[in-house]
């Protein structure tokens, strides 16, 4: 699943990053690696910029950056059980 596909208040585990190897680059020194936990925050109006949250600090994407970034969803119902 790509992380835009998500929905606001959901939250994910990075799986993989397809990005080409200068946007690879820069998510990873922004921290976005593979088994991070990520929180959809919120989205722009429009969709576009993504506000998300990991490492106790928000960050935001273009809708095309985080759709490079592959995710598993995680079940908080299952977490918060």
């Amino acid at each position: 699943m790509l992380l835009s596909q998500l929905q606001s208040g959901d939250k994910c585990s990075v799986t993989e990053l397809t990005a080409d190897s200068i946007l690879k680059q820069k998510m990873i020194t922004m921290g976005i690696l593979p088994g991070v936990e990520i929180e959809i925050v919120k989205f722009a109006p429009l969709g576009d910029p993504i506000e998300i949250k990991m490492n106790n600090a928000n960050l935001s994407l273009r809708k095309q950056e985080a759709d490079q970034i592959l995710v598993s969803k995680i079940d908080t119902a299952k977490t918060n059980s």
